[in-house]
């Protein structure tokens, strides 16, 4: 009976069209999945980075802002205009770099959940963008920065 399944299993994987399926698997196991994992940090990155850079550009207004608008549980409004916009500023980096990759994503997780839970006056269409978001950098956490990311080629330079 063994010899049997052996056999069938043995024919179906020297099929020509389950070595071509096996063939596109492994080309989009090596190179579209990690194209898509860096293109899941560069968009979210962008959209921080954007958010952020917007924030420095201003500085008065966003004072005034997180005094008023945005109500930031726990924190005075000052330090939380400062820490929104270092996480904003600097947490992309480590994402577009894929370097702690894992450390930036939940990072930013944080970050976006304050910043949808601190603004009342949030509309349905602006919490779906925090879901997108919050979803793209689960990906990231849960999966790793990917192939092309520099916390990549720290492992592999350490495992040598």
């Amino acid at each position: 009976m063994k010899k049997l399944v052996g056999d069938v299993i043995r024919r179906a994987l020297n099929n020509p069209f389950v070595r071509f399926a096996r063939s596109v698997i492994g080309f989009a196991n090596d190179w579209i999945t990690p194209v898509f994992d860096l293109w899941i940090r560069l968009y979210v990155a962008n959209v921080f980075l954007r958010s952020g850079w917007l924030k420095i550009s201003d500085w008065d207004t966003t004072r005034i802002l997180f005094a008023n608008e945005y109500h930031v549980p726990l924190l005075p409004p000052d330090l939380a205009a400062v820490l929104g916009t270092a996480g904003e500023l600097g947490l992309p980096i480590l994402l577009i770099l894929g370097l702690a990759g894992r450390f930036g994503a939940i990072g930013l997780s944080v970050v976006n959940i304050v910043a949808a839970v601190s603004f009342p006056d949030i509309s349905d269409l602006g919490l779906q963008d925090h879901v997108l978001w919050g979803m793209m950098l689960l990906v990231t956490l849960l999966h790793g920065p990917g192939r092309f990311s520099l916390d990549r080629v720290i492992a592999n330079a350490a495992s040598r």
